[in-house]
């Protein structure tokens, strides 16, 4: 987690009185050094010049001064190196709109659970920006073995705030006001075949209605609309996807026959719409032990995010233009 700091800022302008009397400077004035988490006025300024806040994250890397927490999570590399060209596909490639913004909580935990689609969680990533852009926290995400498993990959997504999709590392970020994302349809949603787009596939057994319920959090159910078209899949190479280790090995327009060039995903049109947040701080003591209780909530909530994807839909004029 990161630490805030204040200090005092010296003056950079006088009024005309000011020019005729300089001030002199006091005893206890001192340089203003900006550190992550900072609220100074500096770092302020920082955040508007892109080369100024690179030098200060090289610097923060030589001298050791930037923080990480328990889960490997770095906000100032994340920030100065993962969010920036986030940026571009966010705003200029997918050209994403936001609804329901207002259902995202300013402070506190909360469970974000997302449809999966696309072939490649682009989604995960893009949401996480948008929850970000909108309410400038980091969405600590829920991945699976492979991505920590993958070198390299592992590694970033360590250092971007996710985190293995287990429910112990979930309850712990709840219980510190962190917002949290899951995709509980997994493999089965980001890998089905494009016939079954915008289809929800299962959400297993509700694993993350009991981290919910454990820490008294509210889910939001949050819909996704324009990734299932990215990579429009056709076919599953099996066997070539079994030697790999892969879930699957996708068959696209344009992928593998274009080979790297197919791998470019289309420029569609998104929609990422945060629902009204379902309560789960008014049930009984242990309720998380109550399967029918879970059941009910985790069809709930997948049926929220599905009749907010038909009515998005409905609403859709083209693919790729608004």
């Amino acid at each position: 987690m990161t630490t805030g700091s204040s200090a005092q800022v010296i003056p950079l302008h006088r009024s005309r009185d000011d020019e005729a009397q300089p001030a002199a400077p006091r005893e206890h004035d001192a340089p203003v050094v900006a550190f992550p988490g900072a609220t100074a006025d500096t770092e302020q300024q920082e955040q508007g010049d892109p080369l100024a806040r690179f030098l200060t994250f090289l610097r923060h890397r030589l001298t050791g001064d930037y923080t990480v927490d328990e889960f490997g999570f770095d906000p100032e590399l994340t920030d100065t190196l993962v969010l920036p060209p986030l940026r571009v596909l966010y705003e200029k490639w997918f050209r994403v709109s936001t609804h329901g913004v207002a259902n995202l909580p300013a402070e506190g935990g909360a469970l974000l659970v997302a449809n999966h689609s696309g072939v490649l969680p682009i989604d995960s990533v893009m949401t996480a920006f948008a929850v970000h852009e909108q309410r400038a926290r980091h969405l600590r995400m829920l991945g699976a073995d492979l991505v920590f498993k993958t070198p390299l990959l592992g590694t970033l997504a360590r250092r971007s705030g996710q985190t293995l999709a287990c429910g112990p590392d979930a309850e712990r970020l709840l219980r510190a006001g962190e917002l949290v994302g899951v995709w509980p349809e997994g493999f089965k949603g980001v890998g089905k075949p494009f016939s079954e787009r915008y289809k929800l596939q299962r959400f297993g057994r509700g694993g993350f209605v009991s981290a919910a319920l454990r820490t008294g959090v509210p889910i939001i159910p949050v819909s996704i609309v324009g990734a299932e078209e990215i990579y429009p899949k056709l076919a599953d190479l099996k066997p070539l996807a079994r030697l790999l280790g892969l879930p699957y090995f996708p068959v696209t327009p344009f992928f593998p026959l274009l080979g790297p060039l197919g791998a470019i995903p289309l420029p569609t049109k998104w929609h990422i719409e945060f629902g009204e947040p379902i309560p789960t701080d008014g049930f009984a003591a242990e309720a998380e032990e109550d399967p029918l209780l879970i059941f009910n909530l985790n069809d709930q909530v997948r049926e929220a995010i599905q009749q907010m994807l038909y009515r998005r839909l409905s609403q859709r004029r083209s693919i790729f233009r608004d």
